[in-house]
């Protein structure tokens, strides 16, 4: 599969945007594990033009995480184009390595986006919508546009076969599709069925990605030979669970399950999570934003809420170090197989 000249190769398994959670950190922890390219958080279109520092750094990537994209979002057409012209150039403004392309975000469904006409807002307005995309493209040559949306506003306005098509012919290198109407939110199960669809209609000829409840090998491949997707993303499932990719990947490979990785093996895996962390963001801020992840790292754990509660309240880098240690040192060889409990799925 390619975004425009960008090759993922066959059956790609992608990282999806996710605020406050896909920082450059985890970006990187699961390119290692076998994303085959990952997605900034939402960068605000409103605060690029206005040159808040906030978004310009959620722009800076770096070239241990390529394939990325940048993901903008708005409700403004004028600021969309300007902030994807300024993502285009986000090696230049921001440093590092910049985008590989640029994602629009057409699916968000919080109400703070959603309600002032953005992300999954949108889909009250797909004229509107397919006009803005059509207007990024054009201010973005060379550099591959894509849109990740839903399947419609509510179930009695599910527009994504017809949307999909209009965006395509607008000049999108790729669609991702999430299996839910906004009103949905994230309940209920996602309907790959309408993704599906989009695919196998004969006029399309882009990528498209499905999006939603993949949380086990075995879902990535029933999407991949039941609809045929050209490729898929991992959202919800891979916080606190970056090596999913891993065990998707080989899963797809080999038809054979993963072992469930033992505490030791996770420990391993959050100090490397933490010492990107700390070296990206230093040791206050990168101690801090690791909170919402190193929990998650152990759910399901025996007796492990007072390990939990120190481990998301010590300030010391090398304390945190010590209590993953400690993990380790007790609870070892002990294998923790994931369940979709874990993740709100």
């Amino acid at each position: 599969m390619k975004i425009g000249n960008v090759d993922l190769g066959p059956r790609p398994v992608l990282l999806a945007p996710m605020e406050d959670v896909t920082d450059a950190s985890f970006r990187i922890l699961c390119r290692e594990c076998g994303a085959a390219a990952v997605y900034t958080e939402f960068v605000s279109s409103d605060g690029l033009i206005r040159d808040a520092a906030k978004a310009i750094a959620k722009m800076r990537t770096l070239p241990e995480e390529a394939p990325v994209g940048i993901q903008i979002y708005g409700a403004d057409p004028d600021a969309l184009v300007q902030a994807a012209g300024m993502a285009a150039r986000a090696a230049e403004i921001a440093g590092g390595h910049g985008a590989d392309f640029i994602d629009i975000n057409f699916g968000c469904p919080v109400s703070k986006i959603a309600g002032r006409g953005a992300g999954s807002g949108m889909m009250k307005e797909p004229d509107k919508m397919v006009a803005i995309t059509k207007a990024v493209v054009e201010a973005v040559p060379g550099k591959p546009v894509t849109v990740k949306t839903r399947l419609g506003w509510d179930d009695n306005s599910k527009i994504i076969v017809e949307l999909a098509e209009r965006l395509q012919d607008v000049g999108i290198a790729a669609i991702t599709i999430h299996g839910r109407t906004r009103c949905q939110m994230y309940k209920g199960e996602a309907d790959w069925s309408l993704i599906g669809e989009v695919k196998n209609n004969p006029r399309m000829h882009i990528p498209v990605i499905g999006n939603g409840d993949i949380n086990s090998p075995e879902k990535a491949a029933a999407a991949f030979e039941k609809y045929g997707v050209d490729g898929i993303m991992v959202g919800r499932a891979s916080f606190g669970h970056p090596w999913i990719f891993t065990e998707i990947n080989h899963y797809l490979a080999t038809g054979e399950l993963l072992p469930p990785m033992p505490v030791r093996d996770r420990v391993a895996l959050a100090k490397r999570h933490m010492g990107l962390s700390l070296d990206l963001k230093g040791p206050v801020t990168g101690v801090y934003e690791m909170r919402r992840h190193l929990s998650c790292y152990f759910k399901g754990l025996p007796d492990f809420k007072e390990t939990r509660m120190r481990l998301v309240t010590e300030r010391d880098p090398s304390a945190v170090l010590a209590i993953l240690d400690e993990i380790a040192a007790r609870w070892g060889d002990t294998p923790l197989a994931e369940s979709a409990s874990v993740y709100g799925l």
